[in-house]
């Protein structure tokens, strides 16, 4: 008896990926299937000239992996590659003056830099700063000022 092997409709099978594909580009944030997506178009061109199967995967793995290797370096630098730094980035490295006594222990303190006051504590949890002593902001972490000597 004779096994009959059934019939795969390639061009639609190329057509679902390059969908799928195409649905996860837009889902996901980034660009991270767009390459693949054009493999399979090229794969669904192929396979709509009647192209055999190892032919068409060949081809779906090189238009993918050019188009990877081509574009990748523009996506990385247009997509995503921008930090917007806000006002309070321009404090980090400004000198403040101690406004509350700052203690990391108690949870206590505040600084006035900028003609703004802020919530603060000291980079060392061992140092504690006095109220009109000068201090430096090193970084912020929430609506915290974290700040040294």
């Amino acid at each position: 008896m004779a096994f009959i092997y059934p019939t795969v409709n390639m061009p639609a099978v190329w057509l679902v990926l390059m969908v799928v594909l195409l649905v996860v580009e837009g889902v996901v944030p980034g660009l991270v299937s767009i390459w693949f997506a054009l493999g399979a178009l090229g794969a669904l061109l192929s396979a709509i000239v009647g192209a055999p199967l190892w032919l068409q995967v060949v081809w779906f793995l090189l238009i993918s992996i050019v188009s990877l290797v081509l574009t990748r370096p523009l996506a990385r630098k247009y997509v995503n590659s921008r930090t917007t730094p806000t006002n309070a980035d321009m404090l980090i490295g400004q000198e403040c003056v101690v406004t509350e006594a700052i203690d990391n222990v108690l949870g206590l303190g505040a600084v006035a830099v900028g003609g703004k006051v802020w919530t603060a504590r000291t980079e060392d949890p061992d140092i504690k700063a006095q109220v009109g002593q000068t201090m430096t902001v090193v970084r912020i972490e929430g609506v915290k000022l974290i700040v040294k000597p």
